[in-house]
């Protein structure tokens, strides 16, 4: 298959975060071979798309737990321990293999449409989770989650994740649409020697291994008491070293992001759901200065409580700037290269996250069609990249394409009857709740 999508304009999402002009970008058996200037572009045997508005890469959410759409707004006016004590926890452990399948349908429909084509699911019953993905054509890292409480046992989920990548691989699926991971809840439902035992199993295999660390003030505090904070504890535990995906991490110090940089410890920030939590404010600016690879991620649309990648791009910069009481600090074009490229450099990949020769056609167009970019598509670039990061957001996404698979058309799933997913969602939450 190869497709020629044409556009007045084209974001790479390059490190300069460059704007093209009368661009194209060129897809060919599901990878891109041409990024630049249509005057420029090669001849091509292929279909040719013209397109009003934007083409940009498809979104990289960096932390997710989409099958919990079955219980979005359960719980919402809680802390997060509470949260997770009182409703979380009971009702997921009432959810069935097919219930998270039903979730996670719903959760990868919602994000296609707002342009994000990949998502770091931290979640169980694997299969089914990725079945669905695979049904709605978007992308997956699925981190096994691995908890060590009553009615868990942490090393058979752990060798469940292994012996599966064993058997498949590490990515596998059309366009490698699924890549397989660990999912170490955090240091709170596991010991520290657990941790160790599960970073050993993902470091022989080139696996990813994501955590939650320090999202709440009080989550950490016996880590704390014995080892300084999670990071230290990950360092004296010998986690640190391979792929690792640190989400949240919102209560970090000086020293726990030098630790970070010197480790290649890419960092999930969370805005929506940090602020909805009352988790706080992460340190952004000082993790993107020291060189960490900081990604966004939505959490779960129960803690946040939606799959909006780009609302989470417009709140990390202005949380960032009200924090530091600089208006300057994180501006439109490094909070896009967030949800973007860094995004993919936070997981490890780099065959996502950017319009470039080699990575996977994951493409989104943003229609122009709006009062967001009523000063004109000829804007200046930093005009145009404030506008859509400030202003249009993702409610103009009409298109997406995942691999050169056009998945999204019209605002709507091309493979996924949304509202018969919305009623699965609706089903499994009212049998939840007689429960």
């Amino acid at each position: 298959m190869s497709l020629r999508l044409h556009a007045p304009v084209v974001l790479p999402c390059d490190p300069s975060c460059a704007v093209l002009r009368d661009a194209a970008v060129d897809v060919v058996d599901g990878r891109i071979t041409y990024v630049g200037a249509i005057s420029d572009a090669p001849a091509f045997d292929g279909e040719v798309r013209s397109l009003s508005g934007i083409l940009m890469p498809g979104l990289v959410n960096t932390h997710a737990h989409s099958p919990m759409t079955v219980l979005r707004g359960l719980g919402s006016d809680l802390p997060l321990l509470r949260w997770l004590q009182e409703q979380m926890w009971p009702n997921e452990a009432r959810m069935t293999p097919a219930d998270i399948g039903t979730g996670m349908l719903l959760g990868a429909v919602e994000m296609l449409r707002h342009g994000v084509t990949t998502s770091a699911e931290m979640y169980f019953h694997g299969r089914e989770l990725t079945a669905a993905v695979l049904a709605a054509g978007s992308r997956v890292v699925f981190g096994g989650a691995i908890l060590d409480v009553p009615g868990m046992d942490w090393k058979s989920l752990t060798d469940e994740i292994s012996a599966w990548i064993d058997a498949d691989g590490l990515r596998f699926g059309p366009g490698e649409r699924v890549e397989l991971a660990y999912g170490p809840h955090s240091a709170y439902t596991l010991s520290a020697p657990q941790l160790t035992s599960i970073a050993l199993e993902a470091r022989a295999r080139g696996a990813l291994f994501m955590v939650h660390v320090a999202e709440s003030p009080f989550e950490d505090e016996a880590a704390r008491a014995e080892f300084g904070s999670v990071p230290a504890l990950m360092k004296a535990s010998d986690v640190l070293g391979g792929r690792v995906l640190s989400a949240h991490s919102v209560h970090l110090s000086d020293d726990d992001i030098a630790l970070y940089a010197a480790y290649g410890v890419g960092v999930a920030h969370c805005p929506g759901s940090n602020t909805k939590l009352a988790s706080g404010i992460a340190r952004v600016p000082e993790l993107l200065a020291a060189g960490v690879a900081v990604g966004l991620g939505t959490d779960g649309p129960a803690s946040n409580d939606d799959l909006d990648l780009l609302e989470e791009a417009r709140l990390a910069g202005l949380l960032a700037r009200v924090s530091t009481m600089d208006a300057t600090v994180l501006g439109a074009a490094q909070a896009l290269l967030m949800a973007t490229r860094g995004g993919a450099d936070a997981l490890g990949r780099d065959d996502i996250g950017a319009l470039e020769a080699g990575r996977w056609g994951d493409v989104v167009h943003v229609a122009a069609d709006d009062p967001a970019f009523a000063t004109g598509l000829d804007a200046p670039d930093s005009q145009l990249l404030a506008n859509l990061v400030w202003g249009s957001g993702s409610r103009r996404v009409t298109d997406v394409w995942v691999a050169g698979d056009h998945v999204v058309a019209g605002g709507e799933s091309t493979r996924v009857d949304r509202h018969e997913a919305q009623a699965g969602v609706a089903a499994v939450a009212r049998r939840l709740r007689s429960a």
